[in-house]
């Protein structure tokens, strides 16, 4: 092999070790990510296989090493169509899929502001996937890995994941949850299958996640709120089948209920801006004093805005609205979102960390890390 590359003018491992003035074998090391390696020599070697152009060939690599060197980037729901929104809202809210995002699993802006098409469509139109694809990307490209998407809205589906897995055409799982009953998480880990859950699952399963401080964050949004004067508050929870969307609303109801405010009108929507709306529309015929709110993700304090709007409420001189995520829909928010950020490309990074670091074998423990929330202030509140 080392003969034929060379006759076609293919750099070579030998090349490569000439250029950065090491021995091949440690080439091999440094490629292979054998890591009882000098962090100065794997430079070196970075850089002369920059300079030389050396590719690996993956498929001998992938002999020596047992690993794919890809990852499975899944997004799953529990039937035919899940809904994107409360997918996401299963770890954050539609963004939690991760918090304002993606899915169910972290509890963010994981659903569409219109709530049709396909399962597909739907994830692609939530700005929430593309924090985590932006995430997963940026962490694995410069380990030379690569994400390859999957999605598993059917049983059917769900099932070519985990027998694409256990192939070994892929190191792993990163698992988007879009639905509080989605399947998936507890399929993996009864398989033994190595993967990673943005978001705390629904359901108790030995699974590996990444999640936010949910209660915290809607700590921070009521205490703001409190501290812009406003009393007379109310709330567009997420879905309160999904943890993200009941911890949100768990932490906005107990910050305020140590300010002595006892009971907090609550009208449920699904982490879309239309639901957002439909919410607001309720809350302003059932309260229509109130002078604060808080929406448990971006697109439905969007769609709050413009109801308020619509009602002639000035936001936020007559109702102040906060909301979740820090998504792209805050800054396209008019006026731009006050909010509480998800730090959802960070919390993507960790969940491909956790996975390439997890110690080979299916009895490796579940682990778990929590991200910190931080509230972000702009015009609308």
């Amino acid at each position: 092999m080392t003969d034929d590359r060379r006759s076609a003018g293919a750099p070579t491992l030998e090349d490569v070790a000439r250029a950065a003035g090491v021995s091949r074998a440690t080439v091999s090391r440094v490629i292979n990510g054998v890591r009882n390696v000098d962090p100065a020599i794997q430079e070196v070697v970075r850089q002369a296989v920059s300079v030389t152009g050396y590719a690996p060939n993956r498929a001998a690599r992938s002999l020596v090493t047992r690993r794919a060197d890809a990852v499975a980037l899944v997004v799953s729901g529990a039937g035919v169509e899940a809904d994107v929104g409360a997918e996401a809202e299963a770890g954050v809210g539609a963004e939690a899929a991760a918090g304002s995002g993606a899915g169910r699993a972290g509890g963010g802006s994981r659903a569409t502001a219109g709530g049709g098409g396909s399962f597909t469509a739907q994830v692609f139109a939530d700005p929430f996937f593309g924090r985590v694809v932006t995430g997963v990307v940026d962490y694995l490209r410069p380990r030379g890995m690569h994400p390859v998407l999957m999605f598993a809205e059917t049983s059917r589906a769900r099932d070519e994941v985990v027998a694409y897995l256990r192939q070994g055409s892929a190191d792993g799982a990163l698992v988007v949850s879009t639905h509080a009953e989605d399947p998936l998480p507890g399929l993996l880990t009864e398989a033994g299958l190595a993967a990673v859950l943005f978001a705390r699952p629904a359901q108790p399963v030995p699974i590996s996640y990444v999640d936010l401080a949910h209660q915290d964050g809607a700590r921070l949004a009521a205490e703001h709120l409190l501290a812009r004067g406003r009393r007379r508050l109310a709330t567009i929870s997420g879905p309160l089948d999904v943890p993200a969307g009941r911890a949100r609303l768990t932490g906005f109801r107990d910050t305020l209920a140590r300010h002595g405010h006892a009971y907090i009108p609550v009208a449920e929507g699904r982490f879309t801006q239309e639901s957002g709306e439909v919410a607001m529309e309720r809350l302003l015929v059932e309260h229509p004093d109130l002078d604060g709110v808080f929406a448990a993700n971006d697109l439905m304090a969007t769609g709050a805005c413009h109801v308020l709007r619509e009602h002639g409420r000035r936001v936020p001189e007559d109702v102040a609205v906060v909301g979740f995520d820090d998504s792209s829909a805050a800054l396209a928010c008019r006026p731009p979102l006050t909010t509480v950020r998800q730090p959802v490309e960070a919390m993507a990074a960790e969940m491909a960390r956790l996975l390439l670091d997890r110690p080979p074998g299916p009895s490796s423990p579940a682990t778990s890390v929590i991200f910190e929330p931080e509230l972000v202030v702009r015009a609308s509140a």
